[in-house]
């Protein structure tokens, strides 16, 4: 059996308590999915390459490498998906100038509110190398779940989905958040685990290995490439399409 991210976490209880209780089932994909990428931004990725512990120095909630190693991977899966014409969802933090309504962010961190320095770029900015096109959405959104307080589920609706293919960061965070309220809403859920992204190593493994348990397919980008690649072309109505 392939070894997966999370195994070297586990103990050996754990391992035989996830096999006996019967979790990690494979569910499958829905028919009519949506393409989910979530908070890939200057914030979290940082304006060039370079270590973690280096990165976080300006950009405090940068992945470092990591989210630079993703990148690609969500690029080639955002082409798969352009080429069937499926919808794809952004989204990005949104915050006063001021900062007042960071609310409960600023409670657990020390650096909540701090500028980037260095740099006059927008840390919500999503990252130049998988910038959204004009069919595309874009969710701004203040908490860690994208579905809290914003518009996502309304266009799910529009959009007559039954599932996510979720891409982006922080797993352990905004990800996780993301994939259990889809979850409760009756999607089914695929996480593409080579797309996801997160600052501490142990973190990312262990919500892989919870969500792959219990509330989603974790799996290899290429195998998701594959399953769109089989999709039929003109199955969903998207911004712009439609004649005046």
């Amino acid at each position: 059996m392939k070894e997966r991210i999370w195994d070297k976490f586990l103990t050996a209880r754990d391992h035989d308590v996830m096999k006996q209780a019967g979790y990690g089932l494979r569910q499958g994909f829905g028919a009519r999915p949506a393409i989910l990428v979530v908070d890939v931004n200057y914030a979290f990725c940082g304006d060039r390459r370079e270590p973690v512990l280096d990165s976080i120095k300006r950009w405090r909630q940068s992945g470092g490498e990591a989210a630079w190693d993703a990148l690609p991977v969500i690029s080639s899966v955002l082409d798969a998906a352009r080429s069937r014409d499926l919808p794809i969802i952004y989204t990005t933090g949104i915050r006063r100038p001021d900062n007042w309504d960071a609310g409960s962010w600023a409670w657990k961190n020390g650096r909540s509110g701090e500028k980037p320095g260095g740099t006059n770029l927008n840390g919500n900015q999503i990252m130049p190398q998988i910038a959204p096109q004009d069919r595309d959405l874009i969710i701004e959104k203040q908490k860690p779940s994208c579905f809290h307080g914003t518009n996502l589920i309304d266009y799910l609706t529009l959009l007559k989905c039954d599932s996510l293919i979720v891409m982006g960061t922080a797993t352990s965070g905004c990800v996780r958040a993301t994939v259990i309220d889809a979850f409760s809403h009756n999607f089914r859920v695929t996480l593409a685990e080579d797309a996801c992204f997160e600052r501490s190593e142990a973190s990312h493994a262990i919500s892989l290995h919870d969500l792959n348990a219990k509330y989603a397919d974790v799996i290899d980008s290429a195998e998701i490439i594959e399953f769109i690649n089989g999709l039929p072309h003109g199955m969903y109505d998207l911004p712009g399409q439609r004649k005046a």
